[in-house]
């Protein structure tokens, strides 16, 4: 029997607020004492927990950072104010493109729980496009408009889960329909893709994952969350090239570098590194061991790669 009780929207722990913003717990605990906010409260066992409000304001604070600007700046403002400063600093970052009209369709399927329809939708654009038009030209900036939503609050939770998962449906079944280059031929690198501990967003690991494979590369996907020993372990006996990451504007950003760091020590020149993603650590603080590319770069980097290689074997 559904009680109005169980209808309540379910308060997070700081944990939970850790993972779904990308803001680290020590840092909600700093702002909470220097700015006042959040304003977390206490369950019966005195741990702190967060109103979905809260949580939605953490989010667009969290954006706006990640576009530059100081948390002692946009705290103070309210939900509103934070989620209108959002579109005017994503808009003078991003322009405003001729397809964002096309992109809200997908939007409106997404809110109003079509998944069938915007399954069939994507398939046919899929079909017209090519993989790899499909994943540059449409995939790419629609996810990021979802994103946007969820963190404004247009777009529940589930409903940017209904969409990851119709999205990846699509995506795998073209995957799975492109030849696959052989492991043994020389001219095709063998990458392997997957995210760190952290990370369990895996739109742009597939994202990824696609444009290798359209460039004939040999591709070993992981998924998402695996233990550093694991990828090291696994790029080992798979004799990988190259391992991919995809990091999310989500993750926290010094979990990134260090989870990087600590890759490239085990590794020990093992394997390239390759890194691509939205979050502030591959754009303010890139680490030198690791080569960051976007998703319209893969192309060119595959094809240096092989440059590289074939140059090697001759000499």
């Amino acid at each position: 029997m559904t009680t109005k009780a169980s209808l309540q929207p379910v308060s997070s722990t700081i944990s939970d607020v850790e993972r779904d913003t990308g803001v680290a717990k020590e840092t909600l605990r700093v702002w909470e004492r220097r700015y006042d906010f959040p304003q977390p409260l206490r369950d019966p066992n005195g741990e702190r927990v967060y109103p979905i409000d809260q949580v939605h304001k953490l989010r667009l604070v969290k954006r706006l950072i990640d576009l530059g600007f100081r948390p002692g700046k946009v705290i103070k403002y309210s939900a509103d104010e934070l989620q209108a400063l959002t579109g005017k600093a994503t808009g003078a970052a991003n322009g405003t493109t001729a397809a964002a009209p096309e992109l809200q369709t997908y939007l409106e399927l997404c809110k109003s729980h079509q998944m069938e329809a915007l399954r069939r939708k994507l398939s046919q654009a899929l079909l017209m496009m090519g993989l790899k038009s499909f994943v540059t030209e449409l995939v790419a900036p629609l996810t990021a408009l979802v994103g946007e939503a969820w963190a404004s609050g247009a777009l529940a939770t589930f409903e940017e889960h209904l969409y990851t998962e119709s999205l990846t449906v699509v995506m795998r079944s073209a995957i799975f329909a492109m030849p696959q280059a052989s492991s043994s031929n020389a001219g095709a690198p063998r990458i392997m893709l997957t995210t760190l501990p952290q990370e369990r967003h895996g739109l742009g690991l597939l994202m990824a994952e696609a444009m290798c494979v359209a460039e004939g590369a040999h591709c070993i996907s992981l998924g998402v969350q695996t233990p550093l020993l694991d990828i090291v372990e696994a790029a080992r006996v798979q004799r990988v090239d190259i391992i991919a990451l995809s990091f999310s504007v989500a993750m926290n950003p010094r979990q990134a570098l260090d989870g990087l760091a600590e890759l490239h020590t085990r590794l020990a020149g093992g394997a390239e590194l390759w890194a691509g993603g939205g979050n502030a650590a591959l754009k303010r603080r890139r680490p030198p061991f690791v080569r960051v590319f976007a998703l319209a770069d893969i192309s060119g980097a595959i094809a240096e790669w092989r440059m590289r290689h074939v140059n090697a074997a001759a000499g």
